[in-house]
């Protein structure tokens, strides 16, 4: 055992102490679709409640960072981008806080020992998509000019943190076939309507700042094609991960003694 995986494993167990509900067990999978060390995944799946309670504030901010109010109840209560989009758009453009409540149910859904197989194959999706299409849209698309500093690297590292945990939900969903199906329909559809078929006076995906052409947005620009290129190419992965999960954890079950 390396010296990181040592004081890791020291680490998980100190926590074990306070937060000693019982993990799934771990299955050897190919480093592709379980990258994280064991325990890693362990700690994560320990702190279970604090993470899910993290997401579901995380879904509140995202909401607020949306809606473009810091502390002014003045009306009207919603601006930004949700101010400017129709009420019916609404669950189709805050994807990343969307994301968050879906990891943050899915987790609180295994604690409490729930049936909700969907829930948990749409978290891993948003995980993965959401928790990569940001952080290349901050440092490819976007840049730092225009924010501060300590909201643009929170955006991106709390959304890196999104996609280690989605590599956490393999030890307690099965990621089947129809909940892949549902998840990959949610997300395709958000793909579609977000750059290629806008609905609702679309396009819905997050506002990018590279857009902002001569005071207004400008969905010509390249910086539009490079974000739908990720988003699709990252539907492409969360499905492939998803799928092969599976097939492997079935693998590492028919292979048991």
């Amino acid at each position: 055992m390396s010296v990181v995986s040592e004081a890791g494993r020291r680490v998980e167990q100190t926590v074990a102490r306070y937060f000693d509900g019982p993990v799934p067990e771990r299955v050897e999978l190919p480093w592709c679709v379980a990258p994280l060390p064991a325990w890693l995944e362990d700690l994560g799946l320990r702190l279970a409640w604090p993470i899910a309670l993290a997401n579901l504030v995380g879904t509140v901010f995202g909401f607020w960072y949306y809606a473009g109010r810091p502390l002014n109840l003045e009306a009207p209560l919603v601006e930004g981008q949700l101010g400017a989009a129709p009420l019916a758009a609404y669950p189709l453009i805050p994807d990343s806080p969307v994301a968050t409540m879906f990891i943050g149910l899915s987790l609180v859904a295994w604690r409490l020992d729930w049936d909700a197989e969907v829930l948990h194959a749409l978290a891993f999706f948003g995980c993965i998509k959401l928790g990569l299409w940001t952080p290349f849209v901050q440092l490819v698309i976007n840049g730092p000019g225009g924010i501060a500093a300590w909201l643009y690297w929170f955006l991106i590292l709390s959304h890196l943190a999104m996609a280690v945990e989605a590599f956490l939900i393999y030890r307690y969903a099965t990621l089947s076939v129809p909940a892949v199906g549902v998840a990959l329909a949610w997300y395709g559809v958000n793909d579609v309507v977000d750059y290629f078929v806008p609905v609702l006076d679309g396009p819905h995906h997050t506002w990018l700042r590279a857009e902002f052409v001569s005071g207004g947005f400008d969905h010509s620009v390249a910086a539009h094609d490079l974000a739908a290129a990720w988003a699709v190419v990252l539907t492409f992965l969360a499905t492939f991960l998803a799928l092969a999960t599976r097939v492997e954890k079935l693998k590492g079950h028919d292979e048991r003694p």
